[in-house]
């Protein structure tokens, strides 16, 4: 009799759950939220199915995720294995044309194709393209001491909105094309800010393996304004690589996000609590 006392505790809770998070499902139908995948939530097979099992049900209330992911570890391993060395200046890696042909064989195959499963394996209906497709991603380079490393410069959103439009999930590896048709490697921070940008995204979740933006006292800000991000990069507090999230935070807002959130990817079901509860698991910036 207590076991079964628990077990409707235990569905009411949930019941209870769904009717709280009613009106922020409502807030959403319809919405576009980009995210960047990345940090703890592709480190498992079990993250990476609780990861899916999240989109596709933002998917089955009527939101249009739009998934950009990451994949430096996994790139670092296979650079290894060829015994291609590789060598990174300020948090970029440099890429020159054999390093070029591993990282576009990783994203767009192993990794994409592995995001791509797990999103279907839960019922989703999702599709692996990079920024390569259609050219969805035209890049300048970043810098010429970084070799094939690119800066997006135009983002054609029509292959996206056709997917969108056709109820299916783009899964995008950040790779991008110059004028003159050579593969870039992009961040795939900066890819995400752009795409959403271009998108003109409801919100941009940037997933990571921390709690969010912390001040000076080392506590976690839940909300924050884009000129709170600038004074506190000014002042130190933002630093290392926490500095290019903010940035594309910052890029995607100027471009006409609505907010993005550094969202703290080690918290189960990250992406929900963030979107259907009042609760959240980051830091959101907002343009003021």
């Amino acid at each position: 009799m207590k076991k079964q006392m628990s077990q409707t505790r235990d569905w009411i809770a949930t019941a209870k759950t769904l009717s709280e998070a009613l009106p922020y499902l409502q807030r959403y139908e319809g919405a576009t939220i980009v995210i960047k995948l990345g940090g703890h939530a592709m480190g498992s097979d079990e993250a990476m199915e609780e990861f899916a099992r999240d989109i596709v049900l933002m998917r089955q209330v009527g939101v249009h995720p739009v998934i950009v992911h990451g994949g430096g570890p996994m790139i670092n391993s296979m650079l290894k294995r060829l015994d291609i060395q590789s060598e990174f200046v300020g948090g970029k890696r440099v890429t020159d044309a054999a390093t070029v042909e591993v990282v576009e064989m990783v994203l767009s195959g192993l990794i994409n194709k592995r995001v791509v499963q797990a999103i279907n394996d839960q019922g989703g209906r999702a599709v692996g393209i990079s920024g390569k497709d259609a050219g969805l991603m035209i890049c300048r380079q970043d810098d010429p001491s970084l070799g094939l490393v690119g800066t997006p410069e135009t983002i054609d959103t029509r292959l996206l909105e056709t997917l969108t439009t056709a109820e299916l999930i783009p899964v995008i590896a950040p790779l991008g094309v110059s004028r003159e048709g050579q593969t870039m490697n992009v961040n795939g921070d900066t890819a995400a800010g752009a795409i959403a940008g271009a998108l003109q995204a409801r919100r941009l979740l940037l997933l990571t393996d921390v709690a969010g933006v912390k001040n000076a006292a080392g506590d976690v800000m839940t909300e924050l304004t884009a000129s709170q991000i600038r004074e506190m990069t000014e002042e130190g507090v933002i630093a290392g690589g926490m500095i290019p999230k903010t940035e594309t935070a910052l890029d995607a807002l100027a471009r006409g996000v609505r907010a993005a959130v550094i969202l703290d990817g080690r918290v189960p079901n990250a992406c929900l609590l963030e979107l259907f509860t009042d609760h959240g698991v980051g830091s959101m910036i907002r343009r003021g």
